[in-house]
């Protein structure tokens, strides 16, 4: 084994409007800028919480995310409960995200843990999902994670 306690440190994603899609991530998750380069050609940003980063947006890319192709299927937040996660939905309606399922909805059938699923401005997946609260809600798969078919 090459490491004995791997764990994730920050994600990196390319995106093709880097001002709208830092909005997008601080109004969303609370972000604070880390950090940025602003040469044309180069730019990006650092984002995080307490200092600590979190995320990197890299302005790189045309077009939309491809779900067809291989690499990243989705990005998950988890926050501490479910009334976050509810939280979170409110300020993605009044931005107007796609959603792939109808409000808060559990992982599978008869799981407590849930949440929202749905894309940011690049059509990238994402999920902000809280390990319980989620279970009263019917899952909209019986058949698979309602995390690996959105």
């Amino acid at each position: 084994m090459a490491t004995a306690t791997p764990q994730t440190g920050h994600v990196g994603l390319n995106v093709t409007d880097l001002d709208r899609s830092r909005g997008f991530y601080q109004r969303v998750f609370g972000f604070e800028s880390l950090g940025e380069g602003t040469e044309p050609d180069r730019r990006f940003a650092f984002l995080g919480h307490g200092g600590e980063l979190r995320l990197t947006l890299w302005q790189q890319s045309a077009g939309a995310f491809d779900t067809g192709r291989p690499g990243l299927h989705h990005l998950s937040f988890q926050v501490d409960d479910i009334d976050e996660v509810r939280r979170a939905e409110e300020v993605l309606r009044e931005l107007a995200v796609t959603f792939a399922y109808d409000g808060v909805v559990p992982h599978g059938e008869g799981a407590d843990s849930g949440g929202i699923f749905f894309t940011d401005p690049d059509g990238i997946r994402l999920e902000i999902y809280a390990p319980s609260g989620a279970g009263t809600a019917a899952a909209p798969r019986s058949d698979a994670p309602t995390c690996g078919f959105f």
